[in-house]
């Protein structure tokens, strides 16, 4: 039998698990930062070797301290530097020199300042390019590995207690990626609190060189990380993260990511409606969507949601029991998980007539189940549990009931233990009253968290049930497209109607048969084309919403009718833009009825292109339902976007109308994706509003469009 092949080493390997560590500034006084580095490593028994750095000193804590690191003579894997500002530079070209692999810089006073301070952070940039040296920082907090015991950070939340016993209650681990030190060892202390297993808390502080996406590619890589726990304010190695975002989600690793900056100070002014309805998160958010990340925007949600993750398997469905000792509290927790879009099923008779052999006369068997206080001294809580987790018609569960008492127990850890080590579907516990530290400590024995927000709870079990029907979308296989002069379309800083679907024909996408009438005389002729009945729209580069002017005119339904509307819609363009060129009017055939649909893309400064579908026409603004992804798509992916929007029902035929064509949408939607990623550099944005969706088999019509080509 050939031996198992042995993981590639990770580049950061060393970085999170290093053999030897300097400490630049090293000092004895434990009230400032550099003596709690120390302290910090010591007191959570670091195994490798430890260099204080300092002149002033000749020892510290029992170790040599050196004057420098080109004095310490042996190979280094870390070097902790917190020094001045001024004087870091020059500290990382000596361990540049030195060899030493890693640097996390915990001083502060660069980018984060502005000014000079800026290019001091600019020179470590071109320093770790040039050196090879990895480094994370400055304005970092530096990272704490619980396996490998290197508290490389002066966090409190990992100082050792004399006496103290951690709460651990879980086999999985989760590991931590924060661009706020602060925030990132405050999750870690709310997590461990609750007894969830910790393998890495990471703070990215000013991202010099190691990003947070480098940081997640690494968690999601490591063997002993099942879930990551990401706090971000914004993406600079946006290509390390996507990477990293894809390999979580092939290999089925949960992300729970938080976002802050989701406040309006960078609304989009544009042209078209699919960049003013992008919120400032709405690309984060889409690439979120993509790759499956849990969105969490509340602290302890998201570590409640990371407590399920970490405790219990995927549910298989929505379908909730709920067993309580108290019937209030009960129809609370069914009510909760009821408003997060569960279902709390009434269970079958058979089942029902087994509970109620455990039950006293007045308990509930029909879900939720009420087991009574006497209940739970008979047995029948524990007996409900595994009769719901054996059940094909439940698919997670949630275990209300009281852990105030520091004394008594509702379950013996003998016969609790074998059932959650061989649960087969979530078991989640919540207390509404405090849970006491004893009981804490004792179900955490038998693997179980004690959770005391049934809020927190109900989202939780909403984000897991979503995450685990979650399927990563194929990559895309680009759609043969003509090949067209690009250039030769975008002649104007703004394009027309006209101009914007003679763009989109030439890139093979599939318009209606239309004529732009420049002169009178031209119009007889296009009348006859189109045939009634008739659409006619005013033209002009300078003048991007049509009906805001009073330049549009439907339903046309005779001569004398068209060569009133041309007239009319010439004047009426003249009247409330006189300064605007006008090209002339262009003559369509009116479309068939169809369910109104946006199909929008927009450039995101961090993730570049953006596809979104909506509820279109003109309240397309006014209902905001609309959904994005990171261009392009692949006609499946577009399809499961529409199936995400509140107005699906609307294509699926509502009411009793005729199911929409959504294969020939989803496949324009997949068009539209490819040419904005293709043209990312010559393209802002595209927006086709509305575009009609026929009955099933008879195809989408275009009914209006706009490209805006992106500025030089």
């Amino acid at each position: 039998m050939p031996a198992a092949t042995k993981p590639a080493p990770h580049p950061l390997d060393t970085f999170f698990s290093p053999s030897s560590i300097a400490l630049i500034g090293a000092s004895r006084d434990l009230d400032k930062i550099p003596g709690r580095l120390l302290s910090m490593l010591r007191k959570n028994h670091y195994p490798g070797r430890i260099y204080p750095i300092n002149p002033n000193y000749g020892e510290l804590d029992g170790l040599k301290c050196y004057p420098s690191i080109s004095d310490v003579g042996q190979p280094i894997d870390l070097a902790i530097v917190i020094i001045p500002a001024r004087a870091v530079l020059g500290a990382l070209e000596q361990c540049a020199a030195a060899g030493v692999r890693n640097a996390v810089i915990i001083s502060s006073g660069f980018a984060e300042e502005g000014g000079d301070s800026t290019a001091m952070q600019d020179a470590i940039v071109a320093l770790a390019k040039k050196s090879g040296m990895r480094i994370s920082g400055p304005n970092a907090e530096g990272f704490y590995s619980e396996a490998q015991h290197v508290a490389a950070t002066f966090s409190p939340t990992v100082d050792v207690k004399p006496g103290a016993v951690d709460l651990v209650a879980t086999r999985r681990r989760a590991a931590i990626v924060a661009q706020s030190g602060g925030i990132g060892f405050a999750i870690k202390h709310r997590a461990k609190a609750l007894g969830v297993a910790i393998s890495y808390c990471v703070s990215a502080g000013n991202e010099a060189d190691l990003g947070a996406g480098e940081f997640l590619d690494y968690m999601v890589q490591d063997s002993s990380t099942d879930v990551v726990l990401l706090f971000i304010e914004g993406i600079r190695d946006v290509e390390k993260f996507l990477v990293a975002a894809r390999r979580a989600a092939e290999i089925g690793k949960p992300v729970i990511v938080t976002k802050v900056g989701r406040s309006g100070a960078g609304e989009r002014a544009a042209a078209s409606h699919t960049a003013s309805m992008a919120g400032w998160s709405a690309a984060y958010d889409a690439v979120f969507a993509k790759y499956g990340f849990i969105v969490s925007n509340d602290l302890d949600e998201a570590v409640t949601i990371a407590a399920v993750l970490t405790t219990s398997p995927l549910p298989k469905g929505d379908r909730v029991g709920v067993v309580t000792v108290s019937g209030g509290a009960g129809i609370w927790g069914a009510d909760t998980v009821s408003m997060q879009g569960l279902q709390v099923p009434e269970l079958p008779a058979p089942m029902q007539a087994e509970i109620r052999k455990l039950l006293p006369s007045y308990g509930a068997a029909r879900n939720p189940i009420d087991v009574t206080a006497q209940g739970v001294h008979s047995g029948g809580l524990q007996k409900s549990i595994e009769l719901l987790d054996q059940s094909s018609d439940i698919d997670a569960i949630l275990v209300v009931l009281s852990l105030s008492s520091d004394t008594r127990m509702p379950f013996k850890r003998d016969e609790l233990k074998p059932v959650i080590d061989a649960q087969h579907k979530p078991i989640v516990f919540y207390s509404y009253t405090l849970p006491s530290n004893f009981a804490r400590s004792a179900l955490a024995e038998s693997g179980v968290i004690v959770l005391s927000g049934l809020t927190h709870v109900g989202v939780a079990m909403r984000r897991i049930t979503d995450y685990a029907k979650f399927k990563l979308a194929p990559l895309v296989s680009e759609t043969a497209s003509p090949p067209f002069d690009l250039a030769a379309q975008l002649t104007s800083a703004t394009l027309s109607e006209h101009d914007s679907k003679s763009l989109l024909r030439k890139a093979g996408i599939a318009l209606p048969d239309e004529t732009l009438v420049t002169e009178k005389s031209a119009l007889d002729e296009a009348i006859a084309r189109a045939n009634f009945p008739l659409v006619m729209k005013i033209q002009s580069r300078d003048i991007a919403h049509k009906s805001d002017v009073g330049g549009v005119r439907i339903n046309i339904a005779s001569k004398g009718e068209a060569w009133a509307a041309y007239a009319a819609l010439l004047d009426s363009a003249r009247q409330h833009r006189p300064d605007a060129a006008i090209q002339g009017v262009l003559v369509s055939p009116m479309a068939k009825k169809g369910v109104e649909i946006i199909v929008g893309t927009m450039l995101d400064a961090t993730f570049g292109p953006m596809i979104m579908v909506g509820l279109g026409g003109i309240t397309t603004e006014l209902f905001k339902d609309v959904i994005y992804r990171p261009a392009p798509v692949s006609a499946a992916e577009a399809s499961a976007m529409l199936g995400e929007l509140k107005a699906a029902p609307l294509l699926n035929g509502f009411r009793g109308a005729a199911k929409a064509d959504i294969p020939a949408l989803s496949r324009l939607i997949s068009q539209i994706s490819q040419l904005a990623a293709r043209f990312k550099a010559e393209i802002s944005e595209i927006e086709i509003n509305p575009v009609l969706v026929h009955p099933e088999g008879k195809g989408v019509t275009i009914v209006d469009a706009l490209v805006v080509p992106k500025g030089k």
